[in-house]
């Protein structure tokens, strides 16, 4: 069987390094990217430093995987920017930071990934949405709003891949312990647990086992599917 190849963004820390260390640990070659250098050292992993609203640089990023790996099987877009603020104190630079990288970003990673996986007729992408968008959570309007569109992104991308044997799904963590939400007050956390089914926080290991599923070749009958943990809904 070739060796699997899996792509990961916001891959230097956090959830994305996380999500990178169990797929080497699966033997899987693994490509990361984020604006900064990694310091993930594994002869089977190779980081590219860029934005991914970047189209030039998100292309060369991607001609190079086709070059060196010959295939794309699994993609992550875990990148993604948060902002907590009343709608009437959030700066239009925000907004458009916020939607250029978890919209424009996401689209423009799921679409250069896809013409590499149509090549063997086999792909696996997974969106990372939030809670924060079934919760409608106050303080987080266009945070929220970025990832509802990523939401329908993966249910309209779904119908347009399948042909091409390329299922695509999504995973909404509950707040994880990450510079995301580092600066959160806990009385907000607090709040927000209390509206979960399971009232804790999220680990890196409860997401990587929802991408863990979606990435097997068992699951390529489960597509345009968005899995929020912790009972929300």
């Amino acid at each position: 069987m070739p060796e699997q190849v899996t792509l990961i963004t916001g891959a230097r820390k956090g959830l994305g390094r996380y999500l990178a260390e169990q797929r080497l640990a699966r033997g899987e070659r693994v490509y990361g990217c984020s604006r900064e250098p990694s310091d993930l050292v594994s002869p089977r992993y190779e980081h590219f430093c860029l934005d991914v609203s970047d189209e030039r640089a998100v292309r060369q990023m991607f001609s190079r995987i086709r070059k060196e790996a010959g295939r794309l099987d699994h993609l992550v877009n875990n990148a993604g920017v948060a902002s907590m603020n009343h709608a009437m104190l959030t700066p239009m630079s925000v907004v458009e930071s916020i939607l250029s990288t978890n919209v424009a970003g996401t689209f423009l990673m799921c679409r250069e990934a896809a013409r590499v996986m149509q090549t063997n007729g086999f792909g696996r992408i997974v969106n990372v949405t939030s809670v924060a968008a079934p919760l409608h959570l106050e303080g987080e309007s266009i945070y929220a709003a970025s990832k509802s569109a990523v939401q329908t992104l993966t249910q309209i991308l779904a119908h347009e891949l399948a042909p091409f044997g390329i299922t695509v799904n999504a995973v909404g963590p509950t707040p994880v312990m990450t510079d995301l939400i580092r600066n959160v007050p806990a009385d907000r956390i607090a709040s927000l647990l209390a509206r979960q089914a399971i009232p804790r926080l999220g680990t890196p290991e409860d997401v990587h086992n929802v991408v863990d599923f979606f990435f097997r070749k068992e699951s390529g009958f489960v597509t345009a599917q968005s899995v929020f943990l912790g009972g929300v809904c």
